[in-house]
């Protein structure tokens, strides 16, 4: 397959292969600005923080966003094995196809091996193995299968410890922060985005020190800190914007507009998620577009919009069921569900929830699961 030029004015050849120059400690943390359009993308690659650059496939760009179809076997340079399946895996997983994405990711870890393949981290600026690994785990909880995907992310730290290469390791723990937030165990949480911070620090990652503020200020205010938390995610959110950074930008600022309805503020979140949604309808950045609409419900319910609130669960549906969002799907059941039965439909609410609660067969401990099950007894 042949890479498209992409405007680059580098003439390292790597770049011209569609391969980012070898990351260090001067240019590994820079972020570049990619916007991903819904159905006529905008780039053909991602920044080196999220996907090393690489290109994705033709198949994975003329994708719609949020469409499930299986993709086709990924097609593999000689001279960069993983360059396409990485770059299609990582692309479609922002663009909200988690299934699709999966399949390419898996390819990836199929190829990979840590001891033949090490000189990939001077192609890729961090090894390929932890990035298809960090990515797998995220689309494996989107997708509904939590405890795999907590499994994913320790395999990707203990390969970035095995390869003691510093910016892979900053990769697989902020995966695991964030897991760990999936999960809404603060503590968890708080601990690995500290562990981000320090070692961020000392090697200059800016973005993974951002990546790490926010998570930390999420757990501060699960643990009572609303206002620190919240200040703390302002700050990493304007740091973002300052280095042009846009693909993370969908999902941390749903944490925001949840903050501000935990604290009695919803008209503070209802404007957070409508700068959002807006413009995850015009760069295709869907990945989180479910939760977007389930917190613009909540929010909603907060303010007395019960008729508002319903259509913003029945949106979250559509768009999780669309993209096989199974942890998303089950968000927005809850939320509608509680919703009936305050209004007393307590047997809509049952036989709404109960076979989205009966798909799962892990995660039985995380949070959302005890909920379900929790209110689904309450409803009997």
């Amino acid at each position: 397959m042949e890479t498209p030029h992409d405007g680059t004015k580098a003439q390292d050849p790597r770049v011209m292969r569609g391969m980012p120059r070898p990351a260090t400690r001067r240019n590994a943390p820079r972020c570049e600005r990619t916007e991903v359009g819904g159905r006529a993308v905008c780039s053909d690659k991602l920044p080196a923080r999220f996907g090393g650059g690489v290109t994705a496939s033709k198949e994975a760009r003329t994708l719609p966003c949020g469409t499930a179809a299986a993709p086709g076997p990924a097609r593999i340079r000689p001279h960069a094995p993983f360059a396409s399946p990485l770059g299609s895996g990582v692309y479609l997983f922002f663009m909200g196809t988690f299934a699709p994405a999966r399949v390419h990711l898996e390819h990836v870890m199929a190829l990979y091996d840590p001891q033949q393949h090490r000189s990939h981290i001077l192609l890729y600026g961090q090894d390929p193995g932890a990035t298809s690994l960090y990515y797998a785990a995220l689309a494996l909880w989107y997708l509904g299968y939590p405890d795999q995907a907590l499994q994913r992310s320790q395999q990707a730290i203990t390969l970035a410890q095995n390869l003691s290469h510093p910016y892979s390791l900053a990769f697989a723990l902020e995966g695991m922060a964030e897991l760990y937030q999936f999960r809404r165990e603060a503590q968890q949480t708080r601990e690995r985005a500290e562990a981000l911070m320090t070692l961020s620090t000392e090697q200059r990652f800016a973005c993974w020190l951002v990546s790490a503020t926010v998570l930390r200020g999420w757990a501060l205010a699960e643990h009572g800190q609303g206002a620190e938390g919240i200040a703390q995610i302002r700050q990493g959110l304007a740091a973002w914007q300052a280095m042009g950074e846009a693909l993370y930008q969908p999902r941390f600022r749903a944490l925001l507009a949840e903050l501000y309805g935990n604290i009695g503020q919803p008209e503070a979140g209802l404007s957070v998620l409508a700068e959002v949604l807006a413009e995850v309808h015009t760069n295709g950045l869907c990945y989180c577009e479910a939760e977007l609409h389930r917190l613009k419900g909540m929010l909603q319910q907060a303010a007395g919009w019960d008729g508002e609130a319903e259509a913003c669960f029945r949106q979250a549906l559509d768009v999780a069921r669309r993209q096989q969002a199974k942890s998303w799907e089950l968000r927005a059941a809850m939320s509608l569900a509680r919703l009936w039965q305050q209004q007393g439909k307590r047997d809509e609410a049952r036989e709404f929830l109960a076979p989205v609660y009966g798909w799962f067969t892990e995660g039985f401990e995380t949070a959302d699961l005890q909920e379900a099950k929790a209110l689904l007894d309450t409803l009997e």
